[in-house]
């Protein structure tokens, strides 16, 4: 089995994540979001406790990556381009281009590429201005569970830490 560790930073210990919860119109739709790099996590975590005044929390999961890519519908990012563009902006519209996939991996619309993603939205920027701006960025990594029944069976629980 090819396990990964994977975070999910917050103010809550998740130890039976739930796929169809949290707020509509994220990049990569409506699901449970997770990260393999703890650096992210902890920024996250740091962030959503600020706002609620409540303490940060870093949870773990181990997470059967093979076998859900092998399984699931997945979507892949390996890159900030024009499929990764089009698709955030479609699921901030409201599109839900995720509700095709059980799985979507790739780069975060973070503080460093939000402001290119906002201004081709609103269309203050041409579209290869915007992917040459984008593509001067190494992408986070974020993960995007949909499909509940498969993160039931490949995300197992691996403790919370306290920040």
């Amino acid at each position: 089995m090819n396990e990964v560790i994977v975070y999910h930073g917050g103010t809550e210990i998740i130890e039976h994540p739930v796929c169809n919860l949290g707020r509509a119109n994220l990049d990569f739709g409506r699901g449970f979001y997770l990260t393999d790099l703890q650096e992210q996590a902890i920024l996250w975590a740091t962030i959503v406790a600020g706002r609620r005044k409540k303490q940060a929390l870093i949870n773990s999961y181990r997470l059967n990556k093979e076998a859900i890519l092998k399984e699931a519908r997945c979507k892949v990012f390996n890159a900030y381009d024009i499929e990764w563009l089009q698709f955030i902006i479609a699921n901030r519209r409201g599109l839900d281009e995720a509700k095709n996939f059980d799985y979507i991996e790739g780069g975060v619309a973070n503080d460093h590429v939000v402001d290119t993603v906002n201004l081709y939205m609103a269309g203050l920027m041409e579209l290869d201005t915007a992917l040459q701006r984008l593509s001067q960025h190494r992408p986070n990594n974020q993960i995007c569970l949909l499909n509940q029944e498969i993160t039931n069976r490949n995300l197992i629980y691996n403790g919370t830490e306290r920040l």
